[in-house]
């Protein structure tokens, strides 16, 4: 667990993936993405942040409420996340991006130290193979997933086209907040992906 600046507690579990050398995967700061928590654990409370202090974004009051978040973050290969998704979702092929959202609005919950928002998981080579076609970094494109799962356990959806719409754009925004985190080292990546 670690206090950022921002006055927020994140608990991230976090699993790294050890297989970047398999695909062929040199840059260093992506190495780092793929195999450490901090530059995760900085994004996200910056995400969080953003949204239960902006009231222009959709975010639970709970979330609002609180200063103290448990998660978990997760990269995979495409055979686990094929077993995973076939497993809870009931589609038998490879995803890049399955979240488990652990918050219910409905439920009165006690003072608690932590709130758990739940997981996410993500195909480290199917996000490659994503970024390729995209033309912009494995690590953007990392990020990207990141920011579309850990929307997903805040509830947001993209079942109509007005939803999806209203994701990319929070997403986008999330992305630019990144940038100014981040450096401006990601700040000219394409941001065009509809996971």
């Amino acid at each position: 667990m670690m206090e950022g600046s921002l006055g927020l507690d994140l608990d991230l579990a976090f699993t790294g993936f050890q297989g970047y050398n398999s695909l062929g995967i040199l840059d260093v700061s992506t190495k780092l993405l793929l195999t450490k928590s901090e530059p995760w654990y900085k994004d996200l409370t910056h995400w969080i942040q953003l949204l239960r202090t902006d009231v222009t974004f959709s975010c639970p009051e709970l979330i609002r409420q609180s200063s103290s978040f448990s998660m978990g973050l997760q990269f995979i290969d495409d055979v686990t996340i094929t077993k995973l998704n076939a497993q809870w979702r009931e589609k038998n092929e490879k995803t890049d991006v399955l979240s488990f959202p652990a918050l219910d609005e409905s439920f009165a919950y006690p003072q608690l130290k932590f709130i758990e928002l739940g997981d996410i998981v993500i195909s480290v080579p199917t996000a490659l193979h994503q970024a390729k076609e995209l033309n912009h970094s494995l690590a953007m494109e990392l990020r990207w997933l990141v920011s579309h799962g850990f929307l997903h356990l805040l509830g947001w959806d993209h079942l109509t086209p007005n939803t999806l719409q209203s994701m990319l754009s929070c997403q986008k925004q999330l992305m630019q907040l990144n940038a100014k985190v981040q450096g401006p080292h990601e700040e000219s990546a394409k941001i065009t992906n509809v996971s």
